[in-house]
């Protein structure tokens, strides 16, 4: 439930995640879904907490980016970048590298460095023309640096591989291309809308012979409207003299 949850309702997959601890603790696999659940709502803490504990069940180094990234959250990015340069880097696998790079950059732009960002997202895995898992993602973060730094001509050039790679749209690559090129996107929806409520609307009819103009009675402040009841009781009253 965390795993199906996670990314349309990250508050529900967090609740599942409290409820199987409680019952399997001592899972390895529960405890790292409560890291992710415990990460996809901010709660960087406790993700951290629970990411360690899976790692000493475990053995295993591929939570190695995302605790980094915890450390990010926490407002720690030097220990982010202790993280990026440790030995544990050397076990990931090209995924989890590509990933600690990732994060490495983002720690460098949260330390104000745009530069040393850029440099650290350069590598042969962002120079590749084949297209991995993480290219699209990988492309669009050293577009975003190198917008953030100023070199807007080469961040569009960029965010436009970035499109190409994305087949599952996994970034809004498009939409920042887009800016970039000043396109300004309209809601067809409510366009149609409009057009729909306009349409349903009757046209005003021209022809007086064809008008039975009724009159209008508004009623003032001195009248009150006639009852219901008052209004039945005239119904019955016609209807028996009608009968008469």
């Amino acid at each position: 439930m965390v795993a199906r949850l996670i990314d349309e309702d990250p508050e529900g997959a967090y609740a599942y995640s409290k409820v199987a601890l409680r019952l399997a603790s001592r899972v390895a696999a529960v405890r790292e879904a409560a890291g992710f659940a415990a990460y996809a709502n901010q709660k960087y803490s406790e993700a951290l907490a629970e990411f360690r504990a899976a790692r000493r069940m475990t053995g295993h180094v591929e939570l190695w980016p995302v605790m980094a990234d915890c450390e990010r959250g926490l407002g720690r990015p030097e220990k982010a970048l202790d993280m990026a340069g440790a030995p544990e880097v050397n076990k990931l696998d090209k995924a989890g590298q590509v990933e600690m790079r990732l994060v490495a950059a983002g720690a460098r732009r949260d330390m104000g460095q745009l530069d040393a960002a850029i440099v650290t997202l350069q590598s042969p895995e962002l120079a590749s023309n084949s297209v991995q898992p993480w290219t699209a993602r990988l492309r669009y973060a050293y577009a975003d640096a190198l917008l953030a730094a100023g070199r807007e001509s080469e961040a569009r050039e960029w965010f436009a591989k970035a499109v190409e790679s994305d087949k599952d749209g996994s970034t809004d690559a498009s939409d920042r291309l887009a800016e970039l090129d000043g396109v300004e996107f309209v809601d067809a929806l409510d366009e149609s809308e409009t057009e729909y409520e306009g349409e349903g609307e009757p046209e005003p009819d021209e022809s007086p012979a064809e008008a039975t103009p009724q009159p209008v009675s508004e009623p003032t402040p001195e009248t009150s409207p006639v009852s219901a009841a008052d209004e039945d009781g005239e119904k019955t009253a016609g209807s028996a003299n009608a009968e008469a």
